[in-house]
């Protein structure tokens, strides 16, 4: 039931009317999360020599780009989400092909942060409990 009411509550409430900050960060920025899948007929030194050869960990991120996570996923590779102005994206993309790829295949997907907007709606729906979500206020961390 709760998956059906959240498009809903979304569309007619988005983060600025409910006085939230925008789930992408200040405003003039986006996310980007880059799926580095690892080439499995390669080993990880191999990788790892490619990425040196390339550039890759000298150049990436672009200067000025954040950061948000870097995860490594098991069975799929490394999960890195960038916030930046939307004018750098050919940037990252052009760094990604030129650097990345022959060492990783790549995808990459628009991403927002939707943890407060979820919570922020089941306060709304009056299911708000004790919560897990890492970052929280009310899981202490």
């Amino acid at each position: 039931m709760l998956g059906a009411v959240i498009p809903q509550a979304q569309a007619q409430e988005g983060p600025a009317a409910i006085g939230m900050d925008s789930p992408i960060g200040p405003p003039g920025t986006t996310m980007l999360t880059i799926f580095l899948r690892h080439d499995q007929t390669k080993t990880v030194s191999q990788i790892n020599d490619h990425l040196k050869e390339t550039g890759w960990f000298r150049d990436f991120p672009p200067a000025g780009i954040e950061v948000a996570s870097w995860y490594v996923m098991m069975g799929i590779g490394q999960v890195v989400t960038l916030r930046f102005p939307p004018e750098r994206l050919r940037e990252v993309n052009y760094l990604v092909e030129r650097a990345a790829w022959g060492g990783y295949r790549t995808e990459f997907y628009p991403t927002y942060d939707y943890r407060g907007l979820y919570q922020d709606l089941k306060r709304k729906l009056g299911l708000e409990r004790p919560s897990r979500l890492r970052g929280s206020a009310d899981s202490g961390s």
